[in-house]
C-alpha cells in the first residue's frame, strides 16, 4: 500500500514513475536530457569508484556553498486537486493562467509549476510554486483581486481543494539563481518535500536533519540546479512544519538523487525517527504561458 510505503520511506519505487508531460502544453528537450543524463551518470561512476577523491570534491563544494553571500526571499508553493474528469482544454487553461498571473503582480521573481508525477496519499494533482522578494509582496499576492479572479474563473471550477504553504529561505546573491533564470532553469524537474516534524525535535534534531539535506543536495551539482528549505508559517497548512524545494535538471537526475544509497541513508537515519508525517511531489517543468492574459 502507499500509504504504508510512505510512513517507511517517502519516495518507494512507483514514485520513480515519471509519466510524460501533456504534449498540448509541456514540451521537451531530448538532446539536453541526453547530455546530463550522461553527465550525471559519469558523476555517479565517478562516485562509486573514487571514494577518496570525492571525499574531498564534496568538502571544496560544501565549502563553496557555505561561503556564498545569500540573499533572503519567501517561497510560496501550491498543491491543487483536480477533478478527475479535467480535460487538457482545461487544464491548458488553468495552467497558462496560473503562469501568466506573475505579469499582472509584483513581487513574483519565478514561478514555476506542472501536473504532480507521482501518486501521493492526499491525491494532489498539480503544483504551483512561486518565489517573492519579501513578505510584504506575499501577503499583497494573496490580496490581490487579479489573482482572486483568477483562482474563482480558472481554477477553483477544475479543482476540488488546494494547499498553501510559504517559508523564508536564503539563495545565492546572484540575478540568475534568485530570479531562476538561464539554461538551468529552462527545464527540469521540481521536488517539493513537505515534513511535519514532532514537537521534540525542535531544538536540534530537526534543524540537524534539514541541514544534512542541505549539504548533501550542495554535493550533486550535477544533478541538482537549486535547493530551498524553511519553517511553513502559514496557518492554513499548520500540520506541515517544513518546506523543501529541489530543482533537478531531469527525471533521470531526480530518479538518480532519490535512489542514491546517501539520500535513503540520510532520510532513515535523520529524518524517518523525528517525523510524523511527509509529503513528497514532483513534477516536470516547462513554460507553459506565452502571453499576458
Amino acid at each position: 500500500m502507499i500509504a504504508q510505503s510512505l510512513t517507511v520511506n517517502p519516495f518507494p519505487n512507483s514514485f520513480l514513475k515519471c509519466h510524460r508531460p501533456n504534449p498540448g502544453f509541456l514540451s521537451s528537450s531530448v538532446s539536453l536530457n541526453v547530455s546530463r543524463w550522461n553527465e550525471a551518470m559519469s558523476m555517479r561512476l565517478s562516485r562509486e569508484r573514487t571514494v577518496g577523491t570525492t571525499v574531498l570534491a564534496s568538502k571544496e563544494q560544501s565549502s563553496s556553498y557555505n561561503s556564498e553571500k545569500k540573499r533572503k526571499v519567501v517561497e510560496h508553493i501550491c498543491l491543487l486537486k483536480a477533478k478527475k474528469d479535467l480535460s487538457e482544454e482545461e487544464e491548458k487553461d488553468m495552467l497558462d493562467y496560473l503562469y501568466t498571473s506573475q505579469y499582472q503582480m509584483g513581487g513574483i521573481v519565478a514561478i514555476s509549476l506542472g501536473r504532480i508525477s507521482n501518486e501521493n496519499v492526499e491525491n494532489y494533482t498539480h503544483g504551483v510554486f512561486m518565489r517573492f522578494q519579501r513578505k510584504e509582496h506575499l501577503v499583497k499576492f494573496y490580496e490581490n483581486p487579479f489573482y482572486s479572479k483568477v483562482l474563482k474563473e480558472h481554477v477553483m471550477p477544475y479543482c476540488h481543494g488546494l494547499m498553501n504553504v510559504d517559508y523564508e529561505t536564503e539563495v545565492e546573491d546572484d540575478i540568475l539563481p534568485i530570479f531562476r533564470k538561464g539554461e538551468d532553469f529552462n527545464f527540469g524537474v521540481e521536488f517539493v518535500l513537505l515534513i511535519s516534524f514532532i514537537q521534540s525535535a525542535f531544538g536540534g534534531p530537526a534543524e540537524d536533519a534539514l541541514e544534512s539535506l542541505k549539504r548533501l543536495t550542495a554535493e550533486f551539482p550535477s544533478l541538482i540546479v537549486q535547493s530551498t528549505q524553511g519553517s511553513n508559517f502559514n496557518l492554513s497548512s499548520e500540520i506541515y512544519t517544513h518546506a523543501v524545494v529541489i530543482r533537478l535538471r531531469s527525471v533521470e537526475a531526480f530518479e538518480m538523487f532519490v535512489g542514491s544509497s546517501d539520500y535513503k541513508e540520510m532520510w532513515s537515519n535523520k529524518f524517518q525517527p523525528i517525523i510524523r508525517k511527509q509529503l513528497p511531489v514532483h513534477f516536470s517543468v516547462d513554460p507553459v504561458g506565452t502571453e499576458i492574459m
